[in-house]
């Protein structure tokens, strides 16, 4: 019961990511323009974000403790029944006045590291594989038994579990730790109203089954991004892509309208965040060594760091990137979804937001991609040292969930090769979506200029 719920109220949004294969064709990288976005206040953001009903329906607080229990490390220093839940949930009241736990963004945009939660690190530790050996439709009976028997409960309920039901077994992934927040989105887009977001229990398209995973990147990075997504193709105002997991539960574009008017504060907040300290000694001599290799080889699309840094916003076509294609080439090639969110409800008002697809990817700024792995858009890779030499790469890989290790030189997770796949918790390279190749331009290097770009990276 405590992990099926766990997957239940674990379903969140990391964005609307929609990709496309349509787009600009072969040849050089594509300079991505700026996009005007609002401006707010970082200190309401972030209260918003760890006390806010942006999701308005949930589980009854009674029945969120039988099913996740109490957390008394209260990391992010709430008061009331916030400071018992888990820093990935609110204490919220629904619109009849129930209190109930719902989902906050820090389920996917926060992660412990080292006994403490950093936010803005994308949760790279979430279990989002089918659970093994539980009986669903069991669990389901419990659920709506408890909330015939609590009808005012029940209604506080109602939406979220309705969504949970329609989509939750079409959101599982291959491997643990990576992210299907791409596909959640098109499923819960396709079964709402473009223009009022009403719910419709009939999807209006068909999308393929298949799950293509992704990591999520760090929030911190976005004050330099002129677009969002791994292919670049969120444009115009960010704050609409980061109210998508509103689709959850709303019920009408009034709340939407509610939730967008905090949304300028909620971008302050992310814009506001840093990406954590190297903690561990640097070579220093070896680190400048390394600053001129990597101004040399790696600045002309991940930018360059420190005093006067620049970052060219390019989005890299998919022949000279090279990486696994199928986030790009997946279920948002179709016009209709496409279509959908570009006349839809977010696409105007005073802050519209629309979907410029591309085939490729951007290549993202690095501030803080020490902590960062795994790396490539499907988490893929478990350290910089294999990112930067494809022959280090293993096919099949694991690492410890429950006490994950983190390699401070090679940059990346302490993991384990295997040969073969045999569980969900062993990263598969060989399925689709899953791949780890491209991105070879780390094999020119010497294994000197390697060593030396690694240890640059650790102070950026």
């Amino acid at each position: 019961m405590r992990n099926h719920l766990l997957v239940l109220l674990t379903i969140c949004v990391t964005g609307l990511g929609f990709n496309s294969l349509t787009g600009p064709g072969p040849g050089d990288p594509v300079p991505i323009p700026h996009s005007q976005q609002r401006r707010g206040n970082a200190d309401s953001g972030y209260q918003y974000i760890i006390t806010g009903d942006y999701v308005n329906s949930g589980l009854p607080i009674g029945f969120y403790r039988v099913g996740i229990g109490t957390d008394k490390r209260n990391f992010l220093r709430r008061e009331g029944v916030n400071a018992t839940m888990r820093h990935d949930f609110n204490m919220v009241k629904a619109p009849n006045g129930v209190a109930i736990a719902v989902p906050n963004c820090l389920q996917c945009h926060a992660q412990a590291f080292e006994d403490s939660i950093i936010i803005g690190l994308g949760n790279s530790l979430a279990d989002f594989t089918p659970i093994r050996g539980f009986d669903s439709k069991f669990a389901t009976g419990v659920l709506e038994t408890y909330m015939r028997a609590n009808r005012k409960k029940g209604e506080a309920s109602r939406s979220f579990i309705r969504t949970g039901k329609a989509i939750g077994s079409g959101i599982f992934t291959e491997v643990r730790g990576v992210n299907p927040a791409d596909r959640l989105t098109a499923l819960l887009i396709s079964h709402r109203d473009k223009n009022t977001l009403q719910w419709s229990d009939t999807a209006s398209s068909t999308l393929p089954q298949q799950v293509i995973p992704s990591d999520v990147p760090a929030w911190w990075l976005l004050k330099k991004k002129n677009a969002m997504f791994y292919s670049g193709f969120g444009r115009g105002d960010f704050g609409r892509f980061l109210m998508g997991a509103i689709l959850l539960t709303v019920n009408d574009t009034v709340h939407a309208n509610k939730v967008d008017s905090h949304m300028n504060d909620v971008l302050a907040y992310i814009n506001s965040l840093q990406p954590p300290r190297y903690p561990k000694p640097v070579k220093q001599t070896l680190a400048d060594q390394g600053r001129i290799v990597f101004e040399r080889s790696c600045a002309k699309c991940h930018g360059t760091y420190g005093d006067g840094w620049k970052y060219p916003n390019l989005l890299i076509p998919q022949q000279v990137i090279g990486t696994d294609s199928m986030l790009n080439n997946s279920n948002y090639q179709h016009s209709d979804m496409i279509s959908w969110f570009n006349t839809s409800w977010f696409s105007k008002g005073d802050h519209p937001a629309k979907l410029v697809p591309f085939n490729g990817y951007v290549a993202p700024p690095l501030d803080g991609v020490w902590i960062t792995a795994p790396y490539l858009h499907n988490g893929s890779i478990p350290t910089i040292e294999a990112l930067l030499d494809s022959r280090l790469r293993p096919r099949y890989w694991s690492r410890d969930f429950k006490k994950p290790q983190y390699d401070y030189e090679r940059l990346g997770w302490t993991y384990t090769t295997h040969p073969s796949p045999d569980k969900n918790d062993r990263y598969d390279t060989t399925l689709p979506g899953y791949g780890n190749q491209g991105h070879t331009f780390g094999d020119k290097l010497t294994d000197v200029d390697r060593r030396a770009v690694i240890e640059y990276l650790k102070t950026i």
